[in-house]
């Protein structure tokens, strides 16, 4: 079979949990690194970068400028992000900011699948093919993926039918919306398998990442020509993308002079696998004048927990929300801001998450908390706080959000109460409030009438908001994937799927 070694000179990026070091085209393709790492690139705490010259620029030169300085061995980024963009999105902008009372909502969910990982997963399929082009390889790259609502759906939208991959994507059986469930179950495409599992979405992560290892220790497929990759944020190819809108929505803020070049923003985000939220602090480590990062949380309020006090502590009850993109206790992507904010001390880092996962917490050291605290800060939302907030917003500015937005505006007014003062607050919105029409309906005093997609119509004969062409054919789509297994078969299936035996 075809060396499946991928030659490249730059080392770009690290682990997390080691010494091993690869170049951002390997990072990207490989996903997650063979210690079980995550990669990430030290430079962004030293080299320059002249953010100013974003100002102004259309999205995707920026994007384009900003994802050659983070992705520094791909060669032919204008090119590939006007094939990710162009004509897909229902705005040229990608990502409008509507301002809203007394804060601004930056619109994250007008790609092809109505949710803000659209963005980046347009994106990622893309910076994949071109890395094994550059890189010389040419066997087939499986993509692994459990999603907790939005992830899945867009990846498989992304890579589907693309040309030398393979996608299969886990989501926690009755732990998504029926609208996203309905979305995964009749995404077409011949590369493509979906598959639900009888748990959480933490039990379908930890799987999956056990999946890596294992996968990539059998013999018979250490001789195939697959390679093992990932959609999630883990994967520097998903993250980087979504640094963009950051940048973005601080341009539209001086372009319509409301700031000045060089004046403080906030930014509150709807945090769960707490790679959106580490996005933005990219953005400010590359010089982006950010004051500071919310991070906001549902009834599942570990990250606000951790952030306040110090211990991450998963052991607590899972709790099922209207919100369960971010239903989630295991928050992947926090390991990537314990190693920036521990001056990558990769050594601390492997025991905090080594202990994490024997003893179900860890406790980091006051210097690093006290580095984390300059910018982070965290709240969190109840489920009634959340339904009350669609329906105040929607009564009192005509605005419609999804339950995800709806806690990050309530910890946007529990922010401002502690920090009030005139700097911008944008909070980012992640979803079409069309994804989630039960609570959206009893939200704003809509009967409870018919189906998912009955509810849908009510809402928008009420509100006037357009539908989303993707969401209002769903309907009439033929289910195509119907598996449904327990946590401890996603190794069994995924060998099934791929013709590999143990």
């Amino acid at each position: 079979m075809e060396d499946k070694t991928i030659y490249c000179k730059e080392k770009d990026y690290i682990s997390t949990r080691s010494d091993y070091s690869c170049s951002s085209l390997q990072a990207v393709l490989q996903g997650i690194s063979p210690d079980g790492g995550l990669f990430i690139s030290p430079d962004i705490l030293s080299k320059k970068f002249d953010w100013k010259a974003l100002i102004g620029k259309p999205t995707l030169e920026m994007a384009s400028m900003i994802l050659s300085w983070l992705l520094p061995d791909f060669k032919d980024m204008d090119s590939l992000v006007k094939k990710a963009y162009e004509g897909k999105f229902e705005t040229p902008d990608l990502t409008p900011l509507v301002e809203v009372g007394d804060k601004y909502i930056l619109e994250l969910f007008r790609g092809p699948t109505s949710a803000f990982k659209d963005v980046a997963l347009s994106m990622l399929p893309y910076l994949i093919t071109s890395a094994k082009a550059q890189c010389g390889t040419t066997n087939e790259t499986v993509i692994l993926t459990a999603t907790s609502g939005d992830t899945g759906k867009a990846a498989m939208e992304g890579f589907h039918d693309v040309p030398g991959t393979r996608i299969i994507v886990f989501y926690p059986y009755e732990g998504v919306s029926p609208i996203q469930k309905a979305q995964m179950e009749t995404q077409e495409g011949k590369n493509v398998k979906v598959c639900a599992v009888r748990g959480n979405f933490d039990d379908c992560q930890n799987a999956v990442k056990q999946a890596f290892a294992a996968v990539n220790s059998i013999e018979s497929f250490k001789k195939s020509n697959m390679t093992l990759s990932s959609a999630n944020s883990i994967n520097i190819g998903r993250l980087a993308p979504q640094v963009v809108y950051y940048f973005k929505a601080y341009s539209d803020l001086v372009c319509q002079n409301r700031i000045g070049v060089g004046d403080d923003v906030d930014f509150v985000v709807p945090s769960g696998n707490f790679g959106d939220i580490l996005a933005g602090y990219f953005a400010k480590l590359m010089g982006l004048p950010l004051r500071h990062l919310v991070c906001a949380s549902n009834e599942n309020k570990v990250l606000t927990d951790f952030l306040t006090t110090g211990t991450y502590d998963k052991r607590r009850q899972f709790l099922r929300t209207s919100s369960p993109s971010m239903d989630i206790l295991v928050s992947s992507n926090l390991e990537r801001l314990l190693f920036l904010a521990s001056e990558c001390d990769a050594t601390m880092v492997s025991k905090w998450m080594k202990d994490l996962n024997s003893n179900g917490f860890f406790t980091v050291d006051d210097t690093v908390m006290e580095k984390i605290k300059t910018t982070f800060k965290a709240y969190c939302c109840s489920e009634q706080e959340t339904i009350s907030t669609i329906g105040d917003i929607y009564r009192e500015h005509g605005y419609l959000c999804d339950p995800h937005t709806a806690v990050g505006i309530k910890v946007a007014d529990d922010y401002r109460k502690d920090y009030n003062d005139s700097t911008p607050l944008i909070v980012l919105s992640t979803a079409s409030p069309y994804k989630f029409p039960s609570p959206v309906s009893k939200a704003i005093g809509l009967p409870l009438d018919g189906d998912e997609f009955d509810q849908i119509s009510a809402i928008s004969k009420m509100t006037s908001v357009p539908i989303p062409k993707n969401l209002g054919s769903l309907k009439d789509k033929e289910v195509v994937h119907t598996d449904v297994i327990d946590k401890d078969e996603i190794l069994a299936y995924i060998l099934g799927v791929l013709g590999i035996e143990a």
